[in-house]
């Protein structure tokens, strides 16, 4: 297959210059959240250990509001929820307050539970006459990400909502330096954004340009928002004036979402989906959440000894079980029942009989007739995972869909909302909650936690998911390391492999599958092959492990008990 070559220097580089790593350092951008409290530093490391627990997200500050609410005494589902709300801020073009959610929570007592939040489709959604369209108020649905926040906090926090809050406000209100591929997907956007007055308001600068890399990046009407929400919890957002606001501007300029579709909207529990991988217990979300096709792949895989196969047939047995999962994705809708379906060892078995080692599967094409996401080449969502010392694992995935989503913001608000109706998901019937790719994930071993991840990067996600585990459970692999592999990803008849600077690929396994017939094709840009964030447990030690994407700017770090003067 591959070895990865370490130069963890040289990949962190491509995602975060050192000069503004510096300047983050200096800043120290966690404030207290009591007079009385000395200050947690931002952290910009990608792998931490501690027996307090850990936390890894997208972005340096979403860490460091998590860690800040483990120091304080928090949980995970207050590390996480405190993450969720600072990621709406500080990387807008992945997710925020207009998002969808899927998230899934390992809790002490060692039972898992899941949270939908995903968004909805409007009560007077009429496929027949909205088109379709790839940007704009039509492809606006009901946004579910706040709704799963209080819904996390509620069932499992344990700080006040006004404290967790903080960060997130603090940094729309006081700003904060724009990362360089946040500004990046500012740019790509830009022409989108212009066409929206709220949009053009918080994203471009007077000239029309969107905002270049370190520059301060403020959102008064974000804190705003926030802070009714910090205030009045689900109903501020759902029943009072920002609810009103966002029914009269989507409603005014030609979408469907009314008062009463928000007033309606819940988040819900998940069906929680089970499966087992070499010893280790597997744990995801059923629809709208894709965790039985990541459960199904893996399980596909277990039918071959993988630690034991020549490099160039791992690269086969994983990839063609990736292929052989990816082709059920239509099967899930047939009915819950295939919940139990996709997950059975049996079911695995059959598909792994289809898979020759020697000789390349041909797709069934179905790929021709799926929604946009399901083919994009890149997707724009964001994970984070938290844990904390007494076992609690949350892993949370949050969505816009495309880079900045509808590229809709209301004026006064200060988020765009996601991309739920039209060509980029699918259509959908009124009331019904759009489904997608994101598949937070558990993994237990002797009835303890020993896993919590998950991955943004559209259809990469669950490959990515698949990709990680089967590098630490099969090759042994740290954490870090696991995340720093080289993947692939199987697309129709060709297996994709991810060659950006500081992997390397076997040039005798890529020569021996060439001559077998298999299509391979390089990519060497980064972040192309999903981006984890994710936890591990040491049981023996009592020890855990945060490591965050080295293809991404985000972060990883372990709280410290703050001591009170």
């Amino acid at each position: 297959m591959l070895y990865f070559k370490e130069c963890a220097e040289e990949v962190l580089n491509l995602s975060i210059t050192l000069q503004l790593m510096q300047k983050l350092l200096l800043l120290g951008l966690v404030a207290t959240l009591c007079l009385t409290c000395s200050t947690p530093q931002v952290s910009t490391k990608q792998i931490v250990q501690s027996k307090n627990g850990a936390v890894s997200a997208a972005h340096p500050l979403s860490t460091a509001a998590g860690q800040e609410m483990l120091a304080q005494g928090g949980n995970a589902a207050d590390a996480a929820v405190a993450a969720a709300f600072t990621l709406a801020v500080v990387e807008p073009s992945m997710s925020g307050l207009g998002g969808r959610l899927q998230a899934i929570v390992h809790l002490p007592d060692g039972k898992v539970v899941g949270v939908d939040a995903t968004s909805q489709s409007p009560i007077a959604y009429d496929t027949a006459v909205v088109k379709p369209e790839r940007y704009g108020y039509n492809t606006i649905g009901i946004p579910g990400v706040v709704a799963g926040l209080m819904k996390l906090h509620t069932d499992h926090g344990s700080l006040p909502l006004e404290i967790i809050m903080a960060p997130a406000i603090r940094h729309a209100s006081q700003g904060f330096e724009l990362l360089p591929g946040e500004a990046r997907r500012h740019a790509m956007a830009s022409k989108e954004l212009a066409e929206f007055p709220g949009s053009k308001q918080y994203f471009l600068q007077a000239n029309g340009s969107s905002y270049p890399a370190g520059a301060q990046f403020v959102q008064q009407d974000l804190a705003n928002t926030l802070r009714e929400i910090a205030k009045g919890g689900h109903k501020a957002f759902y029943e009072g004036k920002i609810a009103a606001q966002i029914a009269a501007d989507i409603q005014e300029n030609g979408g469907c979402v009314s008062l009463a579709d928000l007033k309606n909207y819940k988040a819900l529990d998940s069906d929680i989906v089970k499966g087992s991988y070499r010893g280790h217990d597997l744990f995801g979300l059923w629809l709208p959440s894709f965790g039985a096709i990541t459960i199904e792949a893996l399980q596909i895989l277990e039918n071959f000894e993988v630690s034991k196969l020549k490099s160039e047939d791992r690269v086969v047995a994983i990839s063609e079980a990736m292929k052989l999962a990816y082709e059920d994705r239509a099967r899930q809708y047939e009915g819950d029942h295939m919940a139990k379906v996709l997950t059975s060892k049996e079911h695995a078995g059959i598909q792994a009989a289809k898979i020759n080692l020697d000789r390349p599967q041909k797709g069934l094409g179905l790929l021709d007739t799926q929604p946009e996401s399901w083919t994009a080449s890149l997707g724009h969502t964001t994970h984070l995972t938290a844990a904390d010392e007494s076992g609690m694992v949350i892993a949370l995935t949050q969505s816009l869909g495309p880079n900045l989503g509808s590229k809709v913001a209301t004026p006064k608000l200060g988020f765009v909302y996601a991309i739920s109706l039209g060509a980029y998901l699918g259509i959908y019937t009124p009331g019904q909650r759009v489904s997608s790719h994101i598949s937070p994930f558990i993994v237990t071993k002797d009835q303890q936690p020993f896993m919590g991840l998950g991955a943004a990067g559209g259809s990469r996600i669950p490959t990515a998911i698949i990709s990680v585990v089967s590098q630490v459970v099969d090759q042994g692999l740290a954490l870090d390391e696991a995340l720093a592999a080289p993947r692939v990803y199987p697309e129709r008849d060709t297996i994709l492999l991810e060659t950006h600077p500081g992997l390397f690929w076997g040039p005798q396994a890529i020569g021996v599958l060439k001559a077998e017939g298999f299509n391979l094709k390089s990519i060497g840009s980064t972040g192309r092959f999903g981006r984890v964030h994710a936890v591990q447990y040491d049981a023996k030690k009592g020890k855990w492990t945060g490591a965050a994407d080295p293809d991404w700017e985000g972060a990883a770090a372990s709280p410290r008990k703050i001591k009170k003067e």
